[in-house]
């Protein structure tokens, strides 16, 4: 078939293919896979409204209910799972290093869902704009925004996502994050969920976080920031003992924030469309298999 600008090449269909649901699990009769999928990557690249689809991806109707449903129902985290599993058997998978980060995404105003007030209720002052929880958005320096948490492997493509509110902090996300790192052996067994090392910055740092990645037995590299290394030493040898740090390791931390560049070169991801988390986190979900198939 004829392939445009940013469609999916031959061997990365070849990669995909296997993992996509089969015409039998569903009611009704499967449009074709490939041309909606590449309708989805169209639109993720160029972040054209859903209805300007070029006419050749088909209705654009479908390739939105598909994207939807996909991302309601978890197929693509099935799908991301499993491209996981064929990379870490096939040893592309750079365990060596796995960083984590978050980036800020402004929602553009169609993202913005929310009635103005909530409705009002006599003896009560109304309450001002509020987003559903669903919704995964809040107010930030930067307005309304909400924000990509992630963890990537040295070869600069994410293991684990979240998607949050843009004003939450990232401290408190690093063990949800982590936890989400879990890629299946291919032979079966227990899956992977430990990288060799760990590295952030000093937003990571905190007695909490430590605590986890020493019982979990993870080597990592997290500065320490000046406040806390000054409250451990007025604790004297109650307040533990000083970080390793190494300025060589640290520097592969700027792997995770190219990770994070390749996920926004995306139009889509890195100015959110979506109203409903759970559509903006499919979307997230389909650029980074996106990147893992890529050869």
């Amino acid at each position: 078939m004829a392939m445009g600008r940013g469609d999916l090449t031959n061997e990365e269909w070849a990669r995909l293919k296997p993992h996509l649901p089969m015409p039998g699990q569903r009611g009704g009769r499967w449009e074709n896979h490939r041309r909606v999928i590449n309708g989805i990557l169209f639109r993720l690249r160029t972040r054209v409204p859903w209805r300007d689809l070029p006419e050749h991806f088909g209705p654009w109707k479908t390739v939105h209910e598909r994207h939807r449903r996909w991302s309601a129902n978890g197929t693509w985290d099935r799908i991301f799972a499993a491209v996981l599993v064929g990379a870490d058997a096939e040893g592309r998978i750079d365990w060596s290093m796995v960083s984590v980060d978050s980036t800020s995404c402004r929602a553009h105003q169609h993202a913005a869902g929310a009635r103005k007030s909530l409705p009002r209720v006599p003896g009560k002052r109304r309450t001002p704009r509020q987003h559903r929880p669903g919704e995964g958005l809040g107010r930030s320096r930067g307005g309304l925004t909400c924000k990509i948490h992630l963890a990537g492997e040295g070869g600069r493509r994410p293991l684990s996502l979240l998607i949050t509110p843009g004003q939450w902090g990232d401290a408190p996300q690093f063990i949800p994050v982590m936890e989400g790192i879990r890629v299946g052996r291919q032979g079966g067994g227990r899956p992977r969920t430990r990288p060799d090392h760990l590295g952030g910055d000093k937003a990571y740092s905190s007695r909490r976080n430590r605590r986890y990645l020493r019982r979990r037995q993870i080597k990592h590299t997290i500065p320490e920031p000046k406040d806390q290394r000054a409250r451990r030493q007025r604790r004297g040898s109650r307040g533990g003992r000083p970080t390793g740090f190494s300025k060589a390791i640290y520097k592969r931390r700027n792997e995770v924030e190219r990770t994070i560049n390749a996920l926004k070169n995306f139009r889509a991801v890195a100015t959110r469309f979506d109203k409903r988390a759970y559509v903006f986190h499919g979307a997230v979900t389909v650029v980074a298999i996106r990147l893992w198939i890529r050869p």
